[in-house]
């Protein structure tokens, strides 16, 4: 019943406008009463956007299900993932969404709602997976939101595509840039693992994780030089 009634409402914002359309509207369309639509939609903006709620249940419980195990950082990102590809099931729905809510100023700011509750189920997780480290809720909240702005990026060039580039490469690089600054091995975190012998011929060691772009190498070898 969800589902039909999201699609009967859906196919009227299409046809007559989203502000033209009523609840009565969607009702008749689907062949059911007020009361049924109201059990599964609070209001009509929220029968455009029906699989989120899901999806958000999905997020929570696998970040729930990590534990306290692997790079939290990097499940984050993977729970990103999982909303990328809520999207890309059905990318002619996903795109027509795309260009009605740009359309319409209240369900922009839905949207915005919804985002900051993904933005929020990842910086709670990460808070108390860094619970113990220096500025933990702060690292928290600035990794969540970084997280979330590389994924709406990568999400917005493939709607406005019309779905037809490669989601899931344009999502890849967007949260490796995420990943080279903040996940575990980063090459930030090789500034603890450069060692110098003092005198003549000085050694630095970089300690840096596999696939880390040649230029921040050279970005955190300079600096460290520089810190001599």
């Amino acid at each position: 019943m969800r589902d039909a009634l999201a699609e009967a409402a859906f196919q009227l914002f299409m046809e007559r406008g989203y502000e033209q359309t009523t609840v009565d509207d969607i009702v008749a369309r689907a062949g059911v009463g007020r009361r049924s639509f109201f059990r599964y939609f609070p209001s009509k903006e929220d029968a455009v956007f029906p699989d989120h709620e899901r999806c958000l249940a999905d997020v929570t419980a696998f970040l729930t299900a990590a534990g306290d195990e692997g790079d939290p950082v990097a499940r984050v990102c993977d729970a990103a993932r999982l909303v990328l590809r809520m999207y890309a099931a059905d990318p002619e729905f996903s795109v027509q969404r795309y260009r009605l809510t740009k359309e319409v100023p209240g369900l922009r700011t839905y949207e915005l709602s919804v985002v900051r509750r993904y933005e929020r189920t990842m910086a709670g997780y990460l808070r108390r997976r860094c619970a113990e480290s220096a500025d933990g809720a702060l690292r928290a909240d600035v990794i969540a939101a970084a997280v979330v702005a590389a994924h709406n990026n990568a999400l917005r060039s493939w709607l406005r595509s019309g779905g037809e580039e490669d989601a899931e490469t344009a999502m890849d690089h967007a949260l490796r840039l995420v990943m080279d600054v903040w996940g575990e091995g980063r090459v930030e975190g090789a500034r603890d693992g450069i060692a110098e012998s003092r005198g003549e011929g000085d050694v630095l060691v970089l300690v840096t994780r596999r696939g880390t772009p040649m230029w921040r190498v050279v970005q955190r070898m300079e600096e460290a030089l520089d810190g001599r």
